[in-house]
C-alpha cells in the first residue's frame, strides 16, 4: 500500500475487503512503522500489543473476510488512549499506582473490534486526562510530531501523535475540556468530539463523568465519519448513553467571537490563520460576530468552579491514600475539589442551567460556531515554567463545549512557520454531528491548505523569517550580514498597505526607516529565513534608531522585520512614493 493509503481508514478497509492486501500484511507494515518511530518518540505509548497476539488478531480478521464477511474496518490498526479499557491491556490513566486489568473492553472498542479493527496499543496522556498539553505524565512527554520542541496538546497526546506520525490511521482520545480537539489542531488532524451520549463511555476512566466524551483522531473527515458510523449508538450499559438522534443544520449564519473578545495571547500567526479561515467560510455563509461572554463564563465553571469536584470524585481514593502518586500539577488542580460544598455545587448547577438556556437560544440566530481551536501553542520548555497558566490559555475556546452539550469537529486551518498546526473548530448544538462533519468537508475543500510539513524525526532547528527593506537587500552594502549567517532567501514581497518609507539622515551606509502609517502603502521587501541563533546574533547588531519588530505582509501574514524608533525620522526624507529602497538608490 502507498504511504498515503496507510493514513486512510477507508483505503485500508477497502483493500483488505477486496483481497488486495491482508490484515496480516497491514499489521506487519504497522509494526515496522511503530518500531522505526520508537527512535523518535517511544513515549507516545504506555503499552503495546504483543507481536504474536497482534498477528493472531489479524489472522482472525483475514479468516472472517475469507468466510465472506464484509467488515467496515477490516484490518485497520488503531491506538487507544490509556484511560479507555481494552481487554488484554492494563489501564493506567497515566498513573502507575492507579493501574488495573479491566474485565473486558470498553463499549466503543468492542464495536471497533467487531468491525474488524485491531488495537495495537495504549497511548500516553496527561494523567487522569487533566490537561490540554501532554506534559503531565510519568511515562514521558509526547511531543508535536512536526516540531519536537513543541507540545503535542493533551490530554490525548499519544493518540494524536500516533496518527500524525502515520503509525495508525485513527485513534481514540477523550474530551472533557478540549482534549480531543487541541491535539488535533497542533498536529494537523481531524478531531471529532461527538455529542454527549452518542458514543458509549462504558469502560472509560472518568475525568468529569457527566460530560466526558470518547473521541477520534484521523487525517480526513470521511475517516472520522466512518468510525462514527461504527461506534455511535445506544449502550444500555452506560448510564450516560442516549438513543441516536440527528439534527440537521444548514450553516448559512456562522457565529464567531466579537473582534474585541478574540484572544490570541500575542500570537500573530494564529490571528492571521483565523481571519483567513473566516474568509473561506464567508464565501458561502454570513459571518456573525456574537458576544461570547456567557460561553466563557460557562467555561470557567469547569476548572474555576464546582466541576473540579467531579474530577476529585473520580480519583478520591488515590488522592486520600497515595497523593504522592499523582502528578504535582494534576494534584494541584484536583485537590481543591475536596473543599467544594454541596451548596457551591448546586449554585454552579443553577448558573450553568441559565447559561445553557442562553446558549440554546443562540441557535435561533446562528447555525453553528467557528472558533479557533486554540489561541496559540507553546514549547515544552515553556509549559515546564508555567504549567497551569499556559494550559489555561489553550482552553479558552474549548472548555465550554461539553458543559453546554454541543458537538464539535476540529479541522486544520494553517501551517505555522515552525511546522505545528493551527486549527478551527466547527461547533453545533447536540446531535448535529453529521451536519458538522459535512460542513468541515466543505470548508476543507475550499480552504486550499498547504501540504503537510515533514515530520520532525530528530529535532529540527527552528527558523525565523526576517523582512529586510534597505541596506540588507541583495547586492546592497549590508547584505553580507545575512549571507554570513547562511540566511535563505524566501522571496520578494510587499508589506501590507500600512507603511511609509523614509531615508534617514546622516546614516552610513544609507539606510531607510520603515514606519507604520494608516495612510501608507505597500513597500517592497525581501524575506530571508535564519535559524534562531543566527537571528539572535543578527538582531543584537541592529543599531539604534532601527530595531527588529513585526511587519505585516500584503497577504496578512506577519514576519520579523526592520522597524524604527520615532527619532529615526529626524531630518529624514519621505521616499514612500518612489516605490522602494532600490528606486531611491537608483535615483542617486
Amino acid at each position: 500500500m502507498s504511504d498515503m493509503n496507510i493514513r486512510s481508514v477507508a483505503a485500508i478497509a477497502a483493500a483488505v475487503n477486496a483481497g488486495d492486501t491482508t490484515a496480516g500484511q497491514v499489521m506487519e507494515a504497522t509494526l515496522a512503522r511503530i518500531a522505526d518511530y520508537d527512535a523518535v518518540q517511544p513515549q507516545i505509548w504506555i503499552s503495546r500489543g504483543d507481536t504474536a497476539a497482534l498477528m493472531t488478531a489479524a489472522a482472525k480478521v483475514d479468516a472472517r473476510i475469507a468466510a465472506g464477511e464484509a467488515l467496515p474496518l477490516a484490518g485497520v490498526p488503531f491506538a487507544v488512549k490509556d484511560n479507555i479499557d481494552v481487554a488484554g491491556y492494563e489501564t493506567t490513566a497515566g498513573c502507575p499506582a492507579f493501574a488495573y486489568d479491566p474485565d473486558g473492553s470498553s463499549g466503543v472498542v468492542e464495536r471497533l473490534e467487531a468491525a474488524g479493527a485491531i488495537c495495537v496499543g495504549k497511548t500516553n496522556l496527561d494523567q487522569f486526562a487533566t490537561g490540554l498539553v501532554g506534559t503531565r505524565s510519568p511515562y514521558g512527554i509526547p511531543r508535536n510530531a512536526y516540531n519536537l520542541d513543541y507540545v503535542s496538546g493533551g490530554s490525548s497526546s499519544g493518540s494524536a501523535v500516533a496518527v500524525a506520525a502515520g503509525l495508525v490511521p485513527f485513534s481514540l482520545g477523550t474530551d472533557t475540556a478540549g482534549s480531543g480537539r487541541v491535539p488535533a489542531a497542533f498536529n494537523h488532524l481531524i478531531g471529532f468530539k461527538p455529542t454527549k451520549g452518542r458514543w458509549s463511555t462504558r469502560g472509560l476512566v472518568p475525568a468529569c463523568r457527566s460530560i466526558d466524551c470518547i473521541t477520534t483522531f484521523a487525517h480526513d473527515v470521511s475517516d472520522a465519519r466512518l468510525v462514527d458510523k461504527v461506534v455511535a449508538g445506544f449502550d444500555a450499559g452506560d448510564p450516560w448513553s442516549k438513543p441516536l438522534a440527528q439534527r440537521a443544520i444548514t450553516p448559512r449564519r456562522i457565529g464567531v467571537p466579537r473582534r474585541d473578545q478574540r484572544q490570541f495571547f500575542g500570537d500573530a500567526q494564529s490571528e492571521y490563520f483565523y481571519d483567513r479561515a473566516l474568509d473561506v467560510l464567508a464565501r458561502d455563509a454570513e459571518i456573525v460576530e456574537i458576544d461570547i461572554a456567557p460561553l466563557l463564563e460557562a467555561a470557567l465553571l469547569l476548572y474555576g468552579g464546582p466541576w473540579v469536584a467531579e474530577r476529585t470524585a473520580a480519583i478520591e481514593n488515590l488522592l486520600d491514600t497515595n497523593p504522592d502518586a499523582i502528578d504535582p500539577t494534576v494534584r494541584a488542580v484536583v485537590e481543591p475539589g475536596k473543599d467544594i460544598s454541596a451548596v457551591t455545587l448546586w449554585n454552579g448547577v443553577y448558573r450553568l442551567a441559565e447559561l445553557k438556556r442562553h446558549a440554546d437560544g443562540m441557535w435561533d440566530d446562528i447555525d453553528m460556531l467557528a472558533f479557533p481551536t486554540t489561541p496559540t501553542t507553546y514549547r515544552v520548555a515553556e509549559l515546564a515554567a508555567a504549567p497551569v497558566a499556559l494550559n489555561s490559555n489553550l482552553g479558552v475556546y474549548t472548555n465550554f463545549v461539553n458543559l453546554l452539550d454541543m458537538a464539535a469537529v476540529a479541522v486544520p486551518a494553517g501551517v505555522r512557520g515552525n511546522g505545528t498546526g493551527f486549527g478551527i473548530t466547527l461547533i453545533g448544538p447536540a446531535d448535529t454531528d453529521g451536519a458538522l462533519l459535512d460542513a468541515c468537508e466543505t470548508y476543507l475543500a475550499a480552504a486550499d491548505l498547504p501540504p503537510l510539513p515533514q515530520l520532525d524525526m530528530e529535532g529540527k532547528m527552528e527558523r525565523v523569517k526576517l523582512a529586510v527593506v534597505g541596506a540588507h537587500l541583495k547586492d546592497m552594502p549590508l547584505h553580507w550580514q545575512l549571507t554570513s549567517r547562511d540566511a535563505t532567501f524566501v522571496g520578494a514581497f510587499n508589506t501590507a498597505p500600512t507603511y511609509r518609507l523614509y531615508a534617514m539622515a546622516n546614516s552610513t551606509p544609507p539606510k531607510p526607516a520603515l514606519t507604520y502609517s494608516e495612510d501608507g502603502t505597500g513597500i517592497p521587501v525581501e524575506v530571508y529565513e535564519l535559524d534562531v541563533a543566527a537571528f539572535g546574533s543578527f538582531t543584537a547588531e541592529v543599531p539604534a534608531p532601527l530595531a527588529i519588530g513585526t511587519v505585516t505582509l500584503e497577504d496578512g501574514s506577519s514576519v520579523k522585520g526592520f522597524v524604527a524608533e520615532p527619532r529615526a525620522l529626524d531630518g529624514a526624507r519621505d521616499i514612500t512614493e518612489l516605490g522602494g529602497w532600490r528606486n531611491f538608490i537608483a535615483q542617486g
